[in-house]
């Protein structure tokens, strides 16, 4: 038997597709002593037997159970679970945990709605003979109305990102039982990392680690979310997985004190730009302190002062084009080129967006990944968690408390630290 490992608390074992050694296999009984003296032969004193949950010729079973096999007189040397029009591989291989002696597996995951399955189990006695029993079976389908999907996430797969990138996934309708749907939701990094889920509003969960991640590394997200019972009676429908890739470290500060703006790649300072950010003569031409994040980013982008409430005709409305703009919040905050401030490096002037000469914002846009850092002191309005993508301001001790499961996943290691099966009525 290959590829296990004693389970570990408040995390299942991940086993692939738990191929732990194909031995050869007789037919569905138990195996037989052989004799000699043309004697007819006798069972075993302890007959090899395995079970299988849910049984051969179900039908309608709930997609959020998990499938059991158990083996007595013998243990577990192979389980496979196939699911009609299902590769088996990324975020729909079926993982399993098997226990100590070897005799009980359960799967990790959920399976997916309107489905057949086939589950094929091979144990083997002490003496080396085994046993296959195979249970095909299909489960309930999601009705419509009832099925829960993906709407959006970010990254998405193939991106490179900065180190602050959060994992965001949004819901197409309202989840109620979220540790489970947490649980469903596998995060693995090169570098291993300490992260958690928290859920703003009922549709949409960010997860991010509790430092920044490492940067150069690649990261697999599974979205193993078919069959998940979501609220009562809503099942997710469809596995997803994304890929993306952290690039190097990008951390930039904008110091109200100073108006500079330092950028540092790697650890090491690579730029120092005169700015000039937001006047703060009232809270909506105040710039946000703490933690950002870059969002998106624009060549060319009309600034409306009527998006943040000042009507265009009001005495402090304006319309204008800028250049080389850089989210970096929901309230209308963008780093961008502004030839016409004539006090970069001297005085906050902006209705909040940090000011930047031509050159410096066209540096800044062409060398900024979504997800990096740009972290603004000295202001007296702080950046609210839930403005952009404002997760870091939320200490990791608050983070992890709002997590559903309430408990801590290493992405280092496969699986998930709940389980995202539905109890049995």
């Amino acid at each position: 038997m290959t590829g296990t490992t004693p389970p570990t608390p408040n995390r299942r074992l991940a086993l692939g597709l738990l191929t732990l050694g194909v031995l050869g296999a007789t037919a569905c009984s138990t195996p037989e002593t052989e004799t000699s003296g043309g004697e007819e032969p006798q069972n075993t004193a302890n007959p090899l037997t395995v079970r299988i949950s849910p049984e051969d010729g179900a039908a309608d079973v709930r997609p959020d159970l998990p499938i059991t096999v158990e083996a007595e007189g013998g243990t577990l040397t192979d389980v496979r679970v196939a699911t009609a029009g299902q590769e088996g591989s990324g975020a729909d291989e079926m993982t399993g945990s098997l226990n100590d002696d070897r005799t009980e597996w359960t799967s990790d995951w959920t399976l997916t709605p309107g489905a057949d399955v086939t589950v094929t189990a091979t144990a083997e006695t002490a003496d080396g003979e085994s046993t296959e029993v195979t249970s095909a079976f299909s489960t309930l389908a999601a009705t419509e109305g009832r099925r829960l999907e993906l709407r959006s996430n970010f990254p998405t797969s193939g991106q490179t990102v900065g180190v602050g990138m959060p994992v965001i996934v949004e819901f197409d309708l309202p989840v109620q039982n979220k540790a489970r749907v947490e649980s469903a939701m596998e995060v693995i990094s090169e570098e291993p990392a300490q992260g958690a889920w928290n859920w703003f509003g009922d549709q949409t969960a960010v997860f991010r680690p509790q430092e920044y991640w490492r940067p150069h590394q690649n990261v697999t997200v599974n979205l193993r979310l078919a069959g998940v019972q979501a609220s009562d009676g809503v099942y997710g429908i469809e596995n997803h997985q994304l890929d993306f890739t952290v690039g190097r470290s990008q951390i930039s500060t904008i110091d109200e004190d100073t108006h500079r703006m330092t950028v540092e790649r790697d650890g090491q300072q690579v730029k120092d730009f005169p700015t000039s950010i937001g006047k703060a003569d009232v809270e909506r031409y105040t710039t946000t302190s703490g933690v950002h994040l870059t969002m998106e980013k624009y060549e060319d982008l009309v600034m409306d002062s009527s998006t943040v409430g000042v009507p265009v005709d009001s005495p402090e409305g304006y319309k204008l084009e800028v250049q080389y703009a850089v989210r970096f919040s929901d309230s209308g905050e963008f780093t961008h080129a502004a030839p016409w401030n004539d006090r970069l490096g001297e005085a906050n002037l902006s209705h909040g967006c940090p000011n930047l000469a031509t050159a410096d914002a066209r540096w800044f846009y062409e060398n900024s990944y979504m997800g990096d850092p740009l972290i603004v002191t000295g202001t007296d309005r702080e950046l609210e968690v839930d403005n952009g993508w404002g997760y870091w301001q939320r200490s990791w001790d608050t983070w992890l408390a709002n997590s559903a499961t309430g408990t801590a996943d290493d992405t280092g290691e496969p699986g998930t630290p709940g389980s995202p099966h539905g109890e049995t009525e």
